[in-house]
């Protein structure tokens, strides 16, 4: 790398902040090349591009290579480590970039499941959770940490963890023999009803409510008889204490199901979507034609909108636009969304052409709000429009007051998640272009021509 490049790099790479978060590493066309995660954005990513950094040695011949041929450094911030390894397993997922060794295949994080329609609810560790009937919690960043976590868990609450079907009116329970797990004290055995149908469900109950918890009271008290049983010699006891406070402090590494949900994990057919989308919208029939628009900042200094289409639940590329926002001065998300509104619906208000049948607008209340007022302005509102905010995932819709929640494995929140997720990254990648175009534009020192060519030369 040529030290121009690199002290461009340098330069770059000090104005990270020093947060938690995910790097892509692109060359000059803007391919990503390499995605990483970082406890500090900034030291991570300048540890590749040290004078003392021995590459091929600590991170071996292909990084070193690809080093070469970075040339331009992209972060996204994160709220801690755990959001970070997260997010970093779905960028990869989803890019594949070609010098990401790990993190590619389809495996997903495990969650820890909890059954909430059996009559003795059944505990699992789980990459493929089930649609409906569970309570999940995750996911987790190591299936062999919470395994360890789950058995000594297992040793406190006395919970079921086979798949067997368990009724509480059946009969013939009292003769069933029950597994090993029974003889060493880690199960209450319901299979052969010895224990009742009540005092099983409070301990499931007091599991889900430990899992909730921040768990500090409870890893308090182990450490202490950690260092009682170390204090009094009893050695072994105290290692086994160590083993089970180590699995329980592995818990907190783990995300949200909310924030953190994987779509290969809850595939949802798009035709189910639809239908439960009408349902929540009052519709006759399912919708067909949908549009969903996003607004994203270039650095806070320029604004973008991109709106894609989604017929029959599945993306249609012919139908994706972006914007680049003309009438707004500095960051305004409101006034984006209503000059967006406005040019591309402009010809459907006047009856040129149709409405489509529903248009989710990406953010909250606020957001929805903009987009019916420039509707207003306009002397004619669509069908349907909506918005889905980020945070806690609610749905704000136009002929209702209040927004709906909606639980995380419904089939409408997923169609409208990947609706609301494809706009983001269509927005993103124009934010992209337009940087890099401007950035041609400074190294050159001269502004654009766009196309039009140069007055000719005076005799």
């Amino acid at each position: 790398m040529d030290d121009a490049k690199l002290q461009n790099i340098r330069e770059l790479i000090a104005t990270f902040p020093k947060t938690p978060g995910v790097y892509l590493m692109k060359d000059r066309t803007g391919r990503v090349l390499y995605i990483g995660k970082a406890k500090d954005l900034r030291s991570r990513v300048a540890s590749y591009f040290q004078p003392s950094a021995d590459l091929l040695n600590t991170r071996g011949p292909d990084i070193c290579r690809m080093v070469e041929n970075v040339h331009e450094i992209d972060y996204l911030e994160c709220e801690s480590e755990v959001d970070a390894i997260i997010k970093e397993s779905r960028l990869i997922k989803d890019i594949q970039p070609p010098h990401n060794a790990m993190l590619k295949d389809g495996r997903s994080f495990p969650y820890i499941e909890i059954t909430t329609r059996d009559d003795f609810p059944g505990v699992y560790v789980t990459r493929t959770p089930r649609l409906k009937g569970t309570k999940l919690y995750g996911p987790f960043l190591s299936a062999t940490s919470i395994r360890d976590a789950m058995n000594a868990l297992q040793k406190v609450f006395k919970f079921r963890t086979c798949e067997l079907e368990i009724r509480d009116g059946d009969e013939s329970r009292r003769y069933f023999r029950p597994c090993l797990l029974h003889a060493i004290n880690q199960c209450t055995a319901p299979c052969a009803d010895l224990i009742a149908k009540g005092d099983y469900k409070k301990d499931v109950d007091r599991l889900k409510r430990f899992l909730a918890s921040k768990r500090s009271a409870v890893v308090r008290d182990m450490k202490r008889e950690m260092q009682d049983a170390s204090k009094a010699l009893r050695f072994e006891e105290a290692a086994a204490v160590r083993d089970r406070l180590k699995a329980i402090e592995s818990l907190a590494l783990s995300g949200d199901v909310q924030e953190h949900l994987q779509p290969e994990v809850f595939y949802i057919d798009p035709r189910e979507g639809l239908d439960k989308l009408a349902d929540l919208l009052g519709l006759e029939t399912p919708p067909r034609s949908m549009e969903c628009i996003d607004i994203a900042h270039l650095q806070g200094e320029e604004t973008v909108g991109a709106l894609v289409c989604f017929i029959d639940g599945k993306s249609f590329k012919p139908g994706y636009r972006r914007f680049k926002i003309k009438t707004v001065d500095g960051v305004d998300d409101y006034a984006s969304i209503r000059e967006v509104i406005t040019r591309r619906y402009r010809y459907a208000a006047q009856g040129e052409e149709l409405y489509p049948d529903v248009i989710l607008i990406d953010g909250g209340l606020g957001q929805l709000h903009a987009g019916l007022a420039a509707f207003d302005e306009m002397d004619m509102r669509p069908p349907m429009v909506l918005s889905l905010a980020k945070r806690e995932e609610e749905v704000y819709i136009q002929a209702k007051s209040a927004p709906v929640r909606l639980p995380r494995n419904n089939a409408a929140l997923r169609l409208l998640q990947s609706m609301r997720d494809e706009a983001h990254r269509f927005a993103q990648h124009y934010h992209h272009t337009l940087r890099k175009k401007r950035t041609f534009d400074e190294d050159v020192g001269q502004p654009r021509t766009r196309g039009r060519k140069p007055p000719p030369k005076r005799r």
